[in-house]
């Protein structure tokens, strides 16, 4: 479907400006566009460098909209020794990854040689996770434009002491080439694992930091990027970015916040049914078959004490006495039918 509004901003603004901040291309996008004549202004084909002023319309081409909703965005679980970007010598890219047999799921297109997908925020060849590849202008200045406020979450196991002194250092404290780096979330999960949340993206940043504070990074595994999750993707695996994650993306939503684990310590995977008294006083019901100590009740179950003496101002049915016996009865005698 074709893309029309109208402008209504106070001052004249250059057209491929205004797409940008509307979120439908990039700068570059839609100067392609206007060049190969496929956005009008008040019914005119627009030409490079031109501004639309306050109350014009601006239509986009359905060739073009169509251009700009086959963009691919995907998802790429990387494993460790492929490199995110450009490869030097025998190295290999992600991109080169990107298959038909390595789709999980499903996916309206698969890249092709046509398709220039482009890391929005690189992972280094010795780390592993999270990697967005797309060809949408918009989506990678949303990701890694220097206004992003997205955060990366990455799980690093390390070697070396993990002390509280190292982990105050590395939430805030420490700078790298001349430079103080944000103030970071840290938070210990194990022994030797740490959680890394960053608002900023220096290179290595990660194994830099832990080295400036006398730690070795092992593992490191992005598994968030803003509200977009790597969730159960498996390793060497590709998704399509829905469009609903993009606009999630797009504006900086937080992630969805996780539901907190009931699985007990000692049956991991089977949710807790009850607290401590609970259970106690499961403890105290009668055991199955046992007689209830309640008058009037012989035949309900009690915790292993013989039934007591009905009132004797009650009248007790023979058919339900403690003594009562089933009599078998003797079989009954036919006369065949003459």
């Amino acid at each position: 479907m074709a893309w029309t509004k109208t402008y209504t901003g106070d001052e004249p603004l250059r057209i491929n400006k205004w797409l940008a901040l509307e979120g439908v291309c990039s700068r570059r996008e839609a100067d392609a566009l206007i060049e190969q004549g496929l956005v009008k202004v008040n019914g005119e084909t627009a030409i490079s460098g031109q501004k639309i002023e306050t109350g014009q319309t601006l239509d986009l081409a359905q060739k073009a909209s169509r251009r700009l909703d086959n963009q691919l965005s995907i998802l790429f679980h990387k494993p460790v020794g492929i490199v995110s970007g450009t490869p030097e010598g025998d190295e290999i890219p992600a991109v080169r990854l990107i298959t038909s047999e390595s789709l999980s799921g499903k996916s309206h297109a698969i890249p092709g040689r046509y398709n220039k997908l482009a890391p929005l925020g690189r992972l280094d060849k010795d780390s592993r996770g999270l990697l967005i590849l797309s060809e949408d202008g918009v989506l990678a200045k949303a990701v890694i434009g220097p206004e992003s406020q997205l955060d990366k979450e990455y799980i690093v196991k390390v070697k070396g002491e993990v002390t509280p002194e190292r982990l105050a250092k590395l939430r805030h404290g420490l700078e790298l080439d001349g430079r103080k780096l944000k103030p970071a979330i840290v938070e210990q999960l194990k022994p030797q694992e740490l959680k890394f949340v960053l608002r900023e993206g220096r290179n290595r940043q990660i194994r830099r930091m832990c080295q400036l504070v006398d730690l070795r990074v092992v593992d490191l595994m992005r598994v968030r990027v803003g509200p977009l999750e790597l969730a159960g993707l498996p390793e060497g695996k590709w998704r399509p970015i829905s469009g609903r994650e993009r606009a999630a993306l797009l504006k900086g939503e937080a992630p969805r916040a996780r539901k907190p684990r009931t699985d007990r310590p000692d049956r991991p995977g089977r949710p807790e049914q009850a607290d401590r008294s609970d259970r106690d006083a499961r403890l105290d019901r009668p055991a199955r078959g046992e007689r209830s100590s309640r008058p009037g009740k012989p035949g309900a179950r009690s915790s292993g004490k013989l039934a007591s003496a009905p009132a004797p101002d009650r009248k007790v049915s023979p058919l339900k006495g403690e003594k009562f016996k089933r009599t078998k009865l003797k079989p009954r005698k036919r006369t065949p039918i003459k």
